[in-house]
């Protein structure tokens, strides 16, 4: 669209271009009309001769006839019979003045010399020109407030237009409204545009869907918790008041290292299930998943104790999930009361210890913190005074459980071992959830009398069952083997039971060994010399070098399931697995591989020259 300045500077150019052609035009006609004028006074002053003869009064004709800027009558013989010079010629166009001319009359015996004058022509086109200028300006001014007006409601035509044919595109109306303007470029352009917002919006709400939803579970994740529970806080909410429930999956961790991953996330959608169908039972209630393992639930405008209800109903359907599906113990509840005053942080740390009190109690059960609670004991030491009473309690009266996970040997010469597995019990001989527990023991520095209990239970296990022709590997945490007092124990431990010792393979992670690499490899030299065995678990996730393995000399390596997992269809982790399994063979270390869930993989393995494989395909945790 064209400015007022721009188009005035247009019309002024086209208008100079005009005056100028005009001009040339008015010189060229003027300079015709004086040569034909010319010829005509010519004639003119022959017959004025003839009849006045050579008297003064022919001079007066002439004078009186046009006008001159020159004029001399002379007889033959020279004699000057009339001689005028104008003084004041004006002004005349180039090209336009004619030259002085010469008219011999022999009949009459004169010779005339004469120049017309122009000027009053030549004035007279000037002001043609100058009018005509004048005329040009105006036009070119009014011209250009038209145009700019023109091109205004033209241009403002079309932004309405396309306002309207883009606003369809954010509403649900189909209506066809009719054009306010025909121009097939601009329906073009609007129909590209439309395409290209359309796309935009389609690539933004898939953008909304990935950051704002769960991908296993398809509900709405944290970011989506936290945007809704900021929401309720407004002052024009609704929602003044309500109950915020988490949930906490206890055996995500057991399911994922016994069952394979692909369990493990059907565990998590079934839970999910679950709490799906008590919550429906609330108009406004919203459920969202915070983490691996927590889902939130708010209720919004409803009162601690009609949260009760929705709570008992929860651990109803988690104990009868848990029945079906055999496992320890489903989810542990936490209820904390909201209103628009509480900030979510404090809500989180509230409800978070409501869940460390509620996996003390029974199975599958819910504890609501209340405020009050809170402000009596502001360090939120509640959840673990109790954990400390239970972790205590399973110390003290050896509450403990044992299983063993079998690993495969995939050759005859494979010597390998099954895995023990611990399970922890309340004063009711209810299972605690292992991954609570262990997490609260390292918490609470009762790690390494757990891992007592869990050795000297095992050893006490393959005496009295008479198995020591079989290897057990034991899982010990890093923060034990740097415990003095805890090595001292176990050397003597092994020393005393040096027949048990060779059967018994300590298990760490690869990052706890990493930790203080002198301690672990005191540690290792500590097991060697008492004839036992190591396991570097959970292997490849961290950055260790061979150097490190070469100089802690462990005995067998077991693969992180990272790299296991559909190893029959990923190559690079086929490359990575064989390249690990033949350095590991230079170095006389056994390579075991976990979370093995299917027989693909096992042959995959097996191909890659695996010594040994464990996994629930491979056989289930049975009692000791």
């Amino acid at each position: 669209m064209y400015t007022f300045s721009q188009l005035l500077a247009r019309n002024i150019l086209l208008g100079v271009v005009f005056v100028i052609v005009s001009t040339a035009l008015s010189v060229f006609f003027l300079a015709e009309y004086t040569t034909q004028k010319h010829e005509q006074h010519q004639a003119a002053i022959s017959a004025f001769a003839q009849q006045l003869g050579k008297s003064k009064e022919l001079a007066n004709v002439l004078r009186k006839s046009e006008d001159y800027s020159q004029l001399t009558i002379n007889s033959y013989d020279g004699e000057k019979i009339y001689s005028y010079s104008n003084p004041s010629p004006g002004f005349t166009f180039p090209l336009t003045q004619p030259p002085a001319q010469k008219v011999s009359l022999s009949t009459v015996d004169l010779m005339i010399n004469y120049q017309l004058n122009t000027s009053k022509d030549s004035l007279f086109v000037l002001k043609i020109l100058f009018s005509l200028t004048g005329l040009i300006i105006l036009l070119v001014v009014v011209a250009a407030q038209m145009s700019v007006r023109k091109n205004g409601k033209f241009m403002s035509a079309i932004s309405h237009q396309i306002k309207k044919d883009l606003s369809l595109i954010s509403s649900n109306d189909t209506e066809v409204y009719d054009d306010l303007i025909e121009i097939p470029e601009l329906k073009t352009g609007i129909a590209e545009i439309k395409q290209l917002i359309e796309k935009q919006v389609s690539t933004s709400s898939v953008l909304e869907q990935h950051a704002y939803t769960d991908h296993l579970t398809g509900l709405d994740n944290r970011n989506r918790f936290v945007q809704y529970y900021e929401s309720l806080r407004e002052p024009e909410s609704a929602t003044k008041f309500g109950v915020l429930v988490i949930s906490r999956c206890s055996e995500l961790q057991t399911v994922n290292q016994i069952h394979g991953y692909h369990e493990g996330d059907n565990y998590i959608k079934n839970v999910a299930s679950l709490i799906q169908s008590a919550v429906a039972a609330y108009r406004s209630g919203r459920l969202f998943k915070l983490s691996s393992s927590d889902f939130a639930t708010i209720l919004p405008n409803i009162t601690l104790k009609e949260a009760e209800n929705f709570a008992n109903d929860l651990t109803q359907r988690f104990n009868e999930f848990q029945q079906s599906a055999d496992l320890d113990s489903v989810a542990y509840t936490g209820l904390v009361y909201f209103d628009q005053t509480k900030p979510l942080g404090e809500l989180l740390a509230l409800v978070d210890t409501g869940i460390s009190i509620a996996q003390t109690q029974h199975i599958n059960a819910w504890y609501i913190q209340k405020d009050s609670e809170a402000l009596k004991n502001t360090d939120f030491n509640q959840g673990n005074q109790n954990w400390r009473q239970e972790i205590d309690n399973v110390i003290d009266n050896q509450r403990i459980s044992l299983l063993v996970q079998p690993i495969q040997p995939t050759t005859r010469n494979s010597k390998v071992y099954g895995e023990v597995l611990a399970r922890f019990l309340n004063s009711n001989d209810e299972m605690l959830p292992t991954a609570s527990f262990i997490a609260m023991a390292e918490k609470l520095d009762k790690i390494t009398a757990v891992d007592k209990l869990i050795i000297e239970t095992a050893i006490n296990e393959i005496i009295s069952k008479n198995i020591v022709d079989q290897s057990f590997g034991i899982n010990v945490s890093a923060r034990s083997i740097s415990d003095e007092h805890f090595l001292i124990w176990l050397e003597r431990k092994l020393l005393r039971e040096a027949s048990i010792a060779p059967r018994i393979i300590f298990e760490i992670t690869e990052f706890g060994l990493q930790q203080n690499i002198k301690t672990s490899k005191r540690f290792i030299d500590l097991v060697h010399r008492a004839g036992s065995r190591v396991t570097v678990e959970r292997f490849g996730v961290g950055l260790t070098s061979f150097k490190f393995f070469r100089d802690l000399k462990p005995d067998f390596i077991k693969m992180d399931s990272t790299y296991t997992r559909d190893i029959d269809d990923d190559k690079n982790n086929q490359y990575f697995l064989r390249v690990m399994v033949d350095l590991a063979h230079r170095l006389s270390i056994t390579v075991l591989a976990e979370s093995v869930e299917s027989q693909e993989e096992k042959h995959t393995l097996e191909r890659l020259f695996i010594d040994g494989c464990q996994g629930f395909y491979i056989g289930k945790p049975k009692p000791i």
